[in-house]
């Protein structure tokens, strides 16, 4: 077997108020929301999933618990998701982003071609625009924002580390990643060698550990090659030594979950059978959809979860 892990499959992040997560995502920055359903660990909070028109890997999901308090990104921690935009739209979200009243640092440049801009949601996660001219992913518009400024999906994601010997020995042992880049304190990794799949560690020996709370991530998930891959991979993580979960039914896909010597949790998920087990592609997003164990709850499981509205039109530029 070739490889294991083919990138990343996406990100899941805690959040506060649930209406205010869909605006920010659907609205500011254009995103379809693809997913509706509850976290299969507690069904009385929703688990939200967003992405692209045509739902590709790379999705950002979330966790919304009305009334969390923040957390705090530090060591330990996945402290930026960065997204992917073409090099001549940087300056058509600074205005949007202005206009709509989020804050930016002005942009930088890194690894020589990617101008970035860093800002914040609605709960204080760490997110990045990513200006490059390597990312030849379609672009897709939900009308909002122009195809040719769309969000791609993912650029990468950078996790806060104090001893990245280790955590690199996981992405390059375990999870078939190689170094493709380093740049003072951020060394890059990468399982395809494309935008969306870059793992980025940032040396931070004397920062404080990060605590769990809204704005802060739970897990990063990657996205295993095949059901036999997961399963092969798995018996090598045990083989080395980490506790790793059995593998757990996600209705979307398959999923097992261990912790990388810096604690952060990383989650190795199938990209089959996907969001359309259970709705059409041109429906996402647009019912609350539960597995079959939890379809006798689903009466007391709507009691609890706060009801929202996807309107996009405000958004507008």
């Amino acid at each position: 077997m070739s490889q294991f892990i083919t990138g990343i499959h996406h990100v899941t992040a805690f959040a506060g108020d649930t209406q205010k997560n869909i605006d920010f995502y659907t609205g500011i920055l254009g995103l379809r929301l693809l997913k509706r359903t509850v976290n299969f660990d507690n069904n009385q909070v929703y688990h939200l999933y967003y992405g692209n028109q045509q739902a590709d890997t790379g999705s950002i999901t979330f966790f919304p618990y009305p009334g969390l308090a923040r957390g705090r990104k530090g060591l330990g921690q996945l402290i930026t998701t960065s997204f992917s935009i073409a090099s001549a739209a940087l300056d058509y979200w600074m205005n949007r982003l202005k206009k709509f009243g989020v804050r930016y640092n002005p942009p930088q440049v890194r690894f020589e071609d990617e101008t970035f801009i860093y800002f914040e949601d609605e709960d204080g996660l760490g997110l990045e625009l990513v200006a490059n001219s390597k990312d030849n992913r379609q672009r897709f518009s939900n009308g909002i924002i122009p195809a040719g400024h769309a969000i791609a999906g993912f650029y990468g994601v950078a996790l806060s580390v104090g001893a990245y010997e280790k955590t690199a020995g996981v992405l390059t042992g375990l999870l078939d990643h190689q170094q493709v880049g380093q740049e003072k304190n951020r060394i890059r990794y990468s399982a395809s060698g494309k935008p969306g799949d870059f793992v980025d560690l940032l040396f931070h020996p004397n920062q404080m550990r990060g605590l769990r709370g809204s704005g802060t991530v739970h897990h990063l998930a990657f996205a295993a090659s095949t059901f036999q891959a997961q399963e092969a991979l798995r018996k090598k993580i045990v083989d080395m030594g980490y506790e790793v979960t059995s593998i757990l039914d996600r209705s979307y896909f398959k999923s097992i979950y261990f912790n990388e010597p810096e604690g952060i949790l990383f989650e190795v998920a199938t990209l089959l059978p996907g969001f359309t087990a259970d709705e059409d592609l041109d429906h996402l997003g647009e019912a609350l959809r539960l597995p079959p164990w939890l379809e006798p709850d689903r009466s007391a499981i709507e009691q609890h979860l706060h009801p929202f509205t996807i309107d996009t039109t405000k958004f507008r530029d």
